[in-house]
């Protein structure tokens, strides 16, 4: 398997093209004390992707999600306290948007911080309810100690990346077909360290903003002293002339959006270990000893740094729409895009998923 390093190529050129402006106004606003108002907890243990994690209720006693009443900010947190033995699982959370977002949204997410260290895996990403029919999106996604964010596509056939206009030269992979490439997905890799890791917590953060359009889909990542005045101004309305060239983009000319995506649950969370972050040869590439005997059952404080600090979740529809889709909705598949990853992560594309 090769180095995570070495992995990522850049494929094909970028373009300089420019796409036409989209103004948005905002339709949701997770923020404050009634930050987890509106979202599903997974109550259960990790059977999505073979995880040494227990995702937690919202009433649990341990305390894992809650708004920190000093920044009034939300958290959400693997147990960094108790004692596991051995053949047992470590708490942490998974929460998943009652409402779901069609196409013409925009959404946007103001972290603090991040979850990293070894055998953390953290997400901030979307999907459809009957993936891979929908499609999925994955705005923030790392494993271990890599200081790279990635981000990806995951959809049915024939969707590719074709001419994006974006930042990043880092193309990991282009067709983002579930059934090629043992599900690796279209995937784009942040060059910049600060858009995880320490380096992102070091710089107080950033913002990530995710555009879920007909013309494509564009993911956005603004380091803490780079975040344009109408996200750090808490405009009610803004215009993707305001945030530049995206980090990553995956126009409509290679992949229809709206034969591939259908609306999509907002989602967070932490697992430990597993199929990817705990895969020998991956957990290796950033991390020493063993990650279940070593990490989950070892000292509580190896998760201090495993934790979203989120300031807000914002949402938005193209101007003039509405693209919420109310709670009262079908539920999605909270397993089909995890099994996924499991496929892609195992398979022999695995360690290309991400770079150091």
């Amino acid at each position: 398997m090769p180095s995570l390093s070495l992995a990522v190529a850049a494929l094909g050129v970028i373009s300089c093209e420019l796409v036409a402006a989209t103004s948005y106004d905002m339709v949701k606003e997770y923020a404050g004390s009634g930050f987890f108002d509106d979202w599903t907890f997974y109550d259960h243990f990790d059977n999505l992707t073979n995880g040494d994690a227990i995702f937690v209720g919202a009433n649990s006693d341990l305390n894992l999600a809650y708004v920190d009443s000093s920044t009034n900010r939300a958290i959400m947190k693997v147990d960094n306290s108790s004692t596991v033995a051995y053949n047992e699982k470590r708490s942490t959370v998974r929460i998943s948007s009652n409402d779901k977002y069609e196409v013409g949204s925009l959404w946007i997410a103001d972290f603090y911080h991040v979850p990293y260290g070894c055998s953390v895996w953290p997400a901030w990403w979307a999907q459809a309810a009957d993936w891979p029919t929908g499609g999925e999106i994955d705005t923030f996604e790392g494993v271990n100690q890599v200081t790279h964010n990635q981000m990806t596509l995951h959809t049915t056939d024939n969707c590719k990346q074709v001419n994006p206009v974006q930042t990043s030269t880092l193309i990991n992979s282009t067709d983002c077909n579930h059934d090629a490439n043992d599900n690796e997905g279209c995937a784009v890799t942040d060059p910049s360290t600060a858009s995880y890791g320490a380096a992102f917590a070091q710089a107080q953060g950033g913002v990530f903003v995710t555009e879920f359009a007909e013309s494509g889909i564009s993911v956005w990542f603004f380091s803490r002293s780079d975040v344009p005045a109408s996200i750090s101004g808490n405009s009610s309305s803004l215009s993707t002339d305001d945030l530049g060239t995206p980090t990553a983009n995956w126009p409509t000319g290679g992949c229809d959006i709206d034969s591939h995506f259908e609306a999509q649950n907002l989602i967070f969370d932490i697992t430990l270990c597993g199929d990817f972050a705990g895969e020998t040869n991956t957990f290796a590439e950033t991390c020493t000893g063993t990650c279940y005997t070593d990490y989950v059952i070892g000292p509580a404080s190896n998760y201090d740094n495993a934790y979203f600090d989120v300031d807000f979740v914002r949402v938005f529809s193209k101007s003039g729409t509405n693209t919420v889709v109310s709670a009262d909705s079908s539920a999605p598949s909270l397993a089909a895009s995890w099994k996924s990853r499991v496929a892609a992560l195992l398979g022999a594309g695995a360690a290309a998923w991400l770079i150091l």
